[in-house]
């Protein structure tokens, strides 16, 4: 006789779990609780922001009365006709005062350092024979004009020579010369005619020595033209 032993236990069966209403219904309570928070902290945050712009509406029209009311009370003043007058003045004397400097920067009106270089050089460059009758310095040396004598002609090189070793004529020429010869005046000519030599009287009277001539010179630094200048007269 055969006997059935059964090894199925109940318990470990899969079983089909049922969503009970129940269930449901707490899920979804809960669903709308969190989407009820939710709307409810958006409104508080669109309040919030609502007051804030309010606010600022508020203090930025309470600025925009108070710029209105101060001015009206403190107009801005118009252009004064007497101020625009002064400040043109002072721009055109500022621009004469510029033009001054530069003048006066460029030596057109004279120099500033003197011309007591310019003398002591004249006087350094020394030539026996060669003497200075004038001299005449226009601007800030850029005109010099020296009137003199000398009794050679060849010492006349000599001298501008010299002149040109001079730091203080450094860059300076002569453009222009004149020269002219010219002679001393005579013994006068009230002096007693020398009386007649006696008949066979020796006729050894000294022939008095004719006085020695010069020839006068001018030098100019500007080159005008002039009559007969660089030609030596008779």
């Amino acid at each position: 006789m055969s006997q059935q032993i059964n090894l199925f236990n109940p318990a470990f069966e899969k079983r089909k779990q049922a969503l009970s209403a129940q269930g449901l219904l707490r899920g979804l309570g809960l669903v709308l609780a969190a989407s009820a928070a939710l709307v409810w902290f958006g409104a508080r945050q669109v309040a919030a922001l609502e007051r804030a712009a309010a606010d600022a509406k508020v203090m930025l029209d309470a600025r925009e009365a108070r710029r209105t009311d101060v001015f009206a009370r403190f107009p801005v003043p118009g252009k004064d006709p007497l101020i625009a007058s002064a400040l043109g003045q002072a721009e055109a004397d500022r621009s004469a005062l510029q033009e001054a400097g530069q003048i006066l920067q460029g030596g057109e009106l004279g120099t500033t350092r003197g011309y007591a270089d310019y003398f002591r050089a004249f006087a350094r460059a020394r030539v026996n024979g060669l003497w200075l009758t004038g001299a005449s310095i226009a601007g800030a040396g850029n005109e010099i004009g020296l009137q003199g004598r000398v009794v050679q002609p060849d010492l006349l090189p000599q001298y501008i020579s010299a002149l040109s070793r001079e730091s203080a004529l450094q860059g300076k020429s002569f453009a222009r010369l004149d020269m002219t010869t010219a002679q001393p005046p005579a013994a006068q000519a009230s002096a007693p005619a020398p009386a007649p030599a006696l008949p066979g009287a020796a006729s050894a009277a000294a022939v008095p020595a004719p006085a020695p001539r010069f020839i006068e010179f001018s030098l100019q630094s500007s080159a005008a033209p002039a009559s007969g200048a660089g030609t030596v007269k008779q």
